[in-house]
């Protein structure tokens, strides 16, 4: 499965979450947003209400993550979404890019343990690839399946080192 293909199918599991457990469901949407025009001191009177009602909603870790994918939060305090600003919202997509963007630097670098890495992957799909007798099955299963587990204890140990799972 690819990243792209993990997102997709992450995304309806969020919204089924903020679906069935988010405790503004009921309320006005309006209470959440910034009225064009609305006067700044009655903006943040409606902004602490609004973060108010979001500090204990059991969906709001879900709701925060589709506010991030969906892009919303701008330099402008305009918005509550997830229990965060929107300038909030703004400044935690932009360090999470950050990170991320260092994480993928950090795993592509070049080195021996990143060569060990690529050996590994091409080492799978030829062995993955090859057309076995169905005598030996069971041994080229077995050594597909040692392939595979070296390459995602290689992974994982990078990932970890490089700071990949704080990103992601």
């Amino acid at each position: 499965m690819t990243s792209t293909q993990a997102r997709r199918m992450r995304r309806p599991v969020l919204q089924a979450e903020v679906d069935a457990g988010a405790g503004c469901v009921g309320a006005h949407p309006d209470m959440f947003f910034r009225g064009d025009g609305a006067p700044l001191l009655v903006w943040q009177e409606q902004r602490t209400e609004a973060l108010r009602f979001c500090h204990g909603c059991p969906a709001r870790a879900a709701c925060e993550e589709l506010a991030l994918r969906d892009g919303d939060g701008t330099n402008h305090d305009d918005m509550v979404r997830g229990g965060r600003s929107g300038t909030e919202l703004a400044a935690r997509r932009k360090a999470q890019a950050r990170r991320i963007s260092a994480a993928i630097a950090a795993d592509t670098a070049s080195g021996e343990e990143w060569n060990k890495l690529t050996d590994l992957t091409a080492k799978l799909h030829r062995a993955a690839g090859l057309n076995r007798r169905l005598e030996f099955q069971a041994q080229h299963n077995e050594r597909v399946d040692e392939l595979r587990a070296d390459l995602a204890a290689v992974r994982s140990a990078r990932r970890a080192r490089t700071g990949w799972e704080v990103a992601a």
